[in-house]
């Protein structure tokens, strides 16, 4: 019954992390959550190659499980599907790495959501009103923003023939950002698991392109997720089943005792 019900626990947080996948399939920027598990420890009743009353030894030993815990959720780093808006402001990573944000208590996030604006400031924003880092300022007679493949944002200002260079956006990676803490708000924040942020020009060193007038989708496959949740839901049926049978026993005994 112990071991039954640490299965459907797993099987419910693996639920759990689908449901949100799905309802996060249409969210810029957002990446699927994996859910990692592993058995527990096992009961020795008699150790591989333990040599038995016959002289002979044992070739597997006893070893029974006490079941399965979860170990851990992964975020999976693949990029998502494209999707053009054709909105100057609008941004998509091609590639590796992170927009930098500034917090409002100061600390950097980062995010794969380029869904950029400007704010009464004239700052570039992302949707939360966060601005970018580094911090670039818009023209109020700016007519036009152009954002180019390695970060370059230009401005064409009214009464000028040549753009005006504004500033140059900054990516940030990490040696491993499954170990990024994932704070909502389509923002991840650094931990000591992922490592320290290392800043680059995009299209440079490892770094992804930017690219103008697109955003990128989520990475959750609709059937993928639909397949694994048919799954858990089978597994978590079979471990109830294992329950219900092990109460059927427990009651044939009992009435047996009687």
């Amino acid at each position: 019954m112990w071991i039954s019900k640490t299965g459907v626990q797993t099987q419910d947080a693996k639920l759990q992390a689908i449901a949100n996948n799905l309802a996060n399939v249409n969210t810029v920027g957002f990446k699927r959550d994996r859910v990692v598990s592993e058995d527990l420890a096992y009961q020795i009743e008699q150790q591989p190659g333990a040599q038995r009353a016959d002289n002979t030894l044992s070739p597997s030993g006893i070893q029974l499980g006490t079941g399965t815990r979860i170990v851990g959720t992964q975020k999976v780093f693949t990029n998502g599907n494209l999707q053009t808006t054709g909105q100057s402001l609008d941004v998509a990573i091609v590639g590796n790495g992170f927009l930098q944000v500034r917090r409002p208590d100061g600390e950097t996030a980062y995010t794969r959501a380029g869904q950029l604006q400007v704010d009464a400031e004239g700052r570039l924003v992302n949707a939360q009103g966060l601005p970018l880092l580094p911090e670039i300022t818009v023209p109020e007679n700016a007519t036009a923003i152009s954002i180019g493949d390695n970060g370059m944002v230009s401005a064409t200002v009214a009464g000028q023939t040549a753009p005006t260079e504004l500033g140059q956006l900054q990516l940030a990676n990490f040696i491993n950002p499954t170990g990024l803490l994932a704070l909502g708000e389509n923002l991840y924040q650094v931990t000591a698991a992922s490592g320290a942020a290392n800043e680059g020009t995009p299209g440079e060193e490892g770094f992804g392109k930017l690219k103008q007038g697109a955003l990128e989708g989520s990475n959750v496959q609709v059937v993928e997720e639909m397949v694994d949740m048919i799954a858990a839901q089978r597994t978590y049926e079979m471990n109830t089943k294992v329950l219900s049978a092990a109460d059927n026993m427990l009651q044939s005994l009992a009435q047996a005792v009687r």
